[in-house]
């Protein structure tokens, strides 16, 4: 999608002066549901889910949404109502996907750190395949699908060895990063396959990393991927399946980022794998749900310091962990007041860390306490990456859908939050 086409979604589907998100007007809901809550157009996804099925079209491709961007059961069965699959991570989001009703053999099972057990459920359940990262991960494999007398299908997750030209906190396929093995690595666990007989290692996966805003790291991936697959091919082995895995950026700042045009990605893909007859499977996370959503949050108080003024929010850091943990952008807005005199405020979080901070010197209409702002591209990473920091507990989740809601997840309360809690009142000995 051109920068301009995201801009263009973004006035459509983004909330403006009319405080509008997907027909729902955001100060009205602040009244009926307390703040802070994340809140997520359902349009807006659709909208996207649209535009990455257009740019696929004749293409033998399964999509796998990333789980881990935005694990809402409501989210997930947008994307099982599109046909679309999932890209796991842990047994949580196994158990997640299935009950939103994803099909298990629309499941790919990713990350480096799976357990016996939770490789077991996913067999259990019969996802797709499992991309594995790591010798001893194919051991593994190899030893819990045999006890269950089953054949697992796997895809070698290569590292490319390529600068993504992102955070490095979200880079994930250069050689210092933990994920994926060389080639050498990978090319001698199909020369071993007959090691692995209830194992068939039939695939590739790569990704290199998230929040990706230009096409030419990942030519350059899929090139690199294209020629080992065409290498196994000549060497006798079979390849059923290339994972192109995920990262497309979005516009978190308008004034610097340009997305890369989706179906530019699926170009530079084509073209790698050109003469490829196998499945092509894609894992968008971001890109799918995080322009879609908004972290709403009132003032609690205005605080005049020595050298700056803070607007201190009933959001924190435990809420949206991204600007404290990536030093992240994400636009800023009043939700019920775009005119007046404008103030440079640090736009601040009541946990006791000086960490909690969502902005510094950002110019805002003047703000009063009560006032109701929003903080945008919260569709991803928000809730997923959230804690009870401070005993502070998980905030609600509501999914906007044409002029209607729907809470899909309530607040937790402290109750909920303290339930697995006991005074060391029974002592065991090992």
């Amino acid at each position: 999608m051109t920068h301009a086409t995201s801009g263009a979604l973004r006035a459509a589907e983004a909330p403006q002066a009319s405080a509008q998100l997907d027909g729902v007007d955001l100060a009205a809901l602040a009244q009926r549901i307390a703040t802070p809550f994340h809140a997520y157009s359902a349009s807006a996804i659709r909208a996207r889910i649209a535009t990455l099925e257009a740019a696929l079209a004749g293409c033998d491709a399964l999509v796998c949404f990333a789980v881990k961007a935005n694990p809402n059961i409501a989210v997930l069965q947008l994307m099982a109502q599109a046909q679309f699959g999932a890209d796991i991570v842990s047994g949580g989001e196994l158990q997640r996907a299935l009950r939103a009703g994803i099909a298990p053999r629309r499941i790919v099972f990713s990350g480096v750190g799976k357990t016996a057990e939770e490789i077991g459920a996913a067999l259990d359940a019969g996802i797709l395949r499992f991309n594995v990262e790591s010798r001893d991960e194919l051991d593994c494999l190899q030893r819990v699908a045999r006890e269950r007398g089953v054949v697992a299908s796997a895809a070698a997750r290569v590292n490319p060895d390529v600068d993504a030209r992102t955070h490095a906190k979200i880079s994930t396929g250069k050689a210092e990063n933990k994920f994926g093995v060389s080639m050498d690595e990978a090319r001698a666990w199909f020369a071993a396959s007959a090691h692995f007989p209830n194992v068939r290692l039939d695939g590739l996966h790569v990704h290199i990393g998230s929040q990706l805003l230009d096409v030419e790291p990942y030519r350059l991936a899929f090139a690199r991927v294209a020629a080992f697959w065409r290498e196994l091919v000549a060497a006798g082995n079979a390849i059923a399946s290339i994972d192109i895995g995920g990262g497309l950026g979005v516009c978190y700042r308008a004034t610097q980022d340009a997305p890369i045009d989706v179906a530019d990605y699926i170009a530079a893909a084509r073209d790698a794998l050109r003469g490829f007859e196998g499945r092509l499977i894609l894992e968008p996370g971001r890109w799918l749900v995080a322009e879609a959503g908004v972290l709403l949050t009132r003032v609690l108080r205005i605080k005049q310091g020595i050298e700056r003024d803070f607007v201190i929010v009933d959001a924190a850091m435990n809420d949206l962990v991204r600007p404290s943990l990536y030093d992240a952008w994400h636009e800023i807005e009043h939700v019920c007041r775009t005119h007046g005199d404008e103030v440079s405020y640090d736009i601040v979080g009541p946990v006791c860390e000086s960490a909690d901070t969502f902005a510094r010197a950002r110019r805002l209409p003047r703000c009063n306490a009560g006032d109701l702002l929003m903080i945008r591209n919260t569709g991803a990473y928000g809730t997923s990456m959230a804690s009870t920091f401070n005993s502070r507990p998980l905030i609600a989740e509501v999914l906007l859908d044409g002029g209607r809601y729907a809470v899909v997840r309530r607040r937790q309360t402290i109750d909920e939050l303290v339930a697995g809690e006991r005074v060391a009142d029974t002592w065991c000995k090992p």
